[in-house]
């Protein structure tokens, strides 16, 4: 299903009194809550890590058994619904997922070997990131109900047009999507990108494009890595340069393969596609914004749907980072793996004079198991190393700590040798367009 180049002049414009209320009140709470950074007790961050914090301080005997919970949900789900193997790729992350309930049954109760309760290991996975994630998405989907459920997607979409299409092959509304993973989290990114997809507004090849272009960690990470590698002093240009290189990559990206040759067709079939503006920007995105609260569900049923489906996906999320964040770490501190995929890397950091080349190919490697990783390994490297590095560890995207077990758990048809080949391709790209930044600017 292709979009009409032109609007159709007999498509009815809703009055502004039918729905405007809706669509200015529940997308200011949303942009308030994804978007506005706000200061409490010290501390400056969105509303919605403010609410993941405060229940984390609340209940911190309780949020590690919530989290216990929702992987248990999660490992035997597949096996319910009968859809452990209805692939490959599917039926080793069904049972990757078991194993990621019995490594947090291990880590709750605290039996096993000494290694997995190394601070680096078990316990980061555990409280940095599967409880982390399980209290963001499903909270996360509440308010995500007001930001994309009533008109805002749709208002940007119009205005968005003529930047996302040309540069990176993707609706004007998935601009939403870019904000929310840059400002919020790839979790949240990834569950608008999914619920959008479903919908019929994103094709599978936008869907995809999205997904390993857009939903990147948020700021508070990249301030974990800026402090972790001293780079602090010079937050600005770093978060400029990454955020600049981030988009820059995925440009490239959407037309190489494997994204430029992935279908066009939606979701089941049945496609909404955005409607090419040839007229008065602000009269159209009036008009689509009233046309979606028109058709929007009420507010309870809406939050309830978002609620549900962010539930579901965070049960699919939480035991993959459990198990395949485990494998990766484990991989990447006790065998050579990571300094052979190094080598992968080699040619271009030293081609590119970059200080330390090996270290650096290595540290470009080993951010597919966790994007943390390679800060770690190149805090006492030269300035110009930190800093490209820290570019790519999140200018690459997919790691397998997180992110890509996020996205095989969406709808979205992206095959795991497709994602290593994307991670390839983005880790070559940030490296040769940060390392002149970076020698340009330090």
């Amino acid at each position: 299903m292709k979009a009409n180049p032109t609007m159709a002049p007999s498509t009815p414009t809703p009055t502004p009194t039918s729905g405007a209320w809706k669509f200015f009140v529940f997308s200011a709470i949303g942009i308030f809550v994804f978007f506005v950074p706000v200061s409490i007790g010290g501390t400056s961050s969105i509303l919605l890590d403010h609410i993941v914090t405060w229940i984390r301080a609340q209940f911190p005997g309780l949020v590690p058994y919530y989290a216990l919970i929702v992987i248990a949900l999660g490992a035997v789900y597949p096996f319910y619904s009968k859809t452990w193997n209805k692939d490959a790729v599917t039926a080793v992350f069904s049972i990757l997922k078991v194993l990621g309930l019995i490594v947090a049954v291990m880590l709750v109760f605290r039996i096993g070997p000494a290694w997995l309760f190394q601070p680096d290991m078990g316990p980061f996975l555990y409280d940095k990131l599967v409880v982390s994630v399980g209290l963001l998405v499903p909270i996360g989907s509440v308010f995500l109900a007001l930001l994309v459920g009533y008109g805002l997607l749709e208002f940007v979409g119009v205005w968005m047009q003529p930047i996302m299409r040309p540069i990176w092959k993707t609706p004007g509304r998935s601009a939403i999507d870019a904000v929310a993973s840059f400002v919020g989290s790839y979790s949240i990114g990834l569950l608008i990108t999914n619920k959008v997809f479903k919908e019929g507004k994103y094709t599978v090849k936008e869907a995809a494009i999205i997904a390993t272009g857009f939903s990147t960690v948020s700021v508070t990470f990249m301030v974990v890595v800026a402090k972790t590698l001293g780079l602090m002093s010079i937050w600005n240009t770093y978060f400029w340069v990454t955020f600049l290189v981030t988009f820059a990559v995925t440009a490239f990206t959407a037309r190489m393969w494997p994204l430029s040759r992935m279908s066009d067709e939606y979701y089941d079939g049945k496609g909404d596609p955005e409607q090419r503006v040839t007229g008065n920007y602000m009269k159209q995105a009036w008009s689509e914004a009233m046309k979606a609260v028109a058709q929007s569900k009420g507010i309870g049923t809406n939050i309830w749907e978002n609620l549900r489906d962010g539930f579901i996906m965070t049960m699919g999320i939480l035991p993959s980072i459990m198990s395949v964040g485990l494998i990766g770490l484990l991989l990447a501190e006790y065998t050579p793996l990571f300094d052979w995929l190094g080598y992968l890397f080699y040619p271009f950091t030293l081609l590119l004079q970059i200080p330390e080349p090996l270290l650096a190919a290595k540290a470009s490697a080993i951010e597919i198991a966790e994007m943390f990783l390679p800060a770690l390994l190149v805090t006492e490297a030269p300035l110009v190393t930190k800093f490209i590095i820290a570019v790519v560890s999140v200018s690459a995207i997919l790691f397998f700590s997180a992110v890509i077990p996020c996205i095989v758990s969406t709808e979205i048809p992206l095959s795991l040798p497709k994602l290593l080949v994307i991670w390839f391709e983005r880790t070559v790209l940030t490296l040769i367009l940060t390392a002149p930044l970076a020698y340009w600017l330090l």
